[in-house]
């Protein structure tokens, strides 16, 4: 195996989602200082995947979507998953709850769109909201970089006992609540003399 494949596959393994050849490309091109023909990406990671469908790895390189990225393979499904439920089983964050909400009232989303609400990075809690499968993949936005989108997910409706978006507490609900606090009081207006 050459120093590409190296390369290759520590970029596979670095990303949270799937990696494009044409990302992985880029990322090369720009760090080695060399223009890399996108056919030697694509039979480097041919090569990464012949040598992880071998039995002695739990895990394997799949494509999804035309990008690649290590998942468990199908004999392990059931050794990660119960790691997942035990995670999944956890409470939600307050950090959470805000990601979760900003994605359930204005779904579909991308990152970005959830980091200029919040004004902080939002990598990690939407990393654990996917790994909760609260939320999901909703394909990619149009526009430069083609981010990707967010949407909640058919356990998220579980997990909050709703039936659709649309049973989902109005933001008109909060707004009217958040304004009445105690009870008005009367002002009595002196005049002065």
């Amino acid at each position: 195996m050459d120093r590409l494949d190296l390369h290759v596959e520590s970029l596979i393994f670095a990303t949270d989602v799937p990696i494009s050849a044409e990302m992985i490309k880029k990322c090369l091109d720009r760090l080695l200082v060399q223009d890399f023909d996108i056919g030697e990406i694509h039979q480097a990671i041919f090569r990464l995947t012949e040598k992880y469908n071998a039995d002695s790895f739990a895990f394997g390189i799949d494509e999804i979507d035309g990008a690649f990225a290590f998942m468990s393979k199908p004999a392990y499904h059931a050794t990660v998953g119960s790691l997942l439920k035990e995670k999944s089983n956890s409470k939600l964050t307050k950090v959470a709850m805000e990601t979760l909400s900003i994605i359930a009232y204005k779904q579909p989303v991308t990152k970005t769109f959830i980091e200029s609400i919040r004004g902080v990075n939002s990598d990690y809690t939407v990393q654990k909201l996917l790994e909760k499968e609260l939320i999901e993949l909703a394909g990619r936005a149009e526009g430069p970089g083609k981010p990707l989108l967010y949407r909640t997910s058919a356990k998220f409706m579980d997990y909050f006992g709703l039936k659709s978006a649309k049973d989902l507490p109005t933001l008109k609900e909060f707004n009217q609540s958040e304004e009445t606090i105690g009870q008005p009081s009367s002002i009595e207006i002196v005049e002065e003399e």
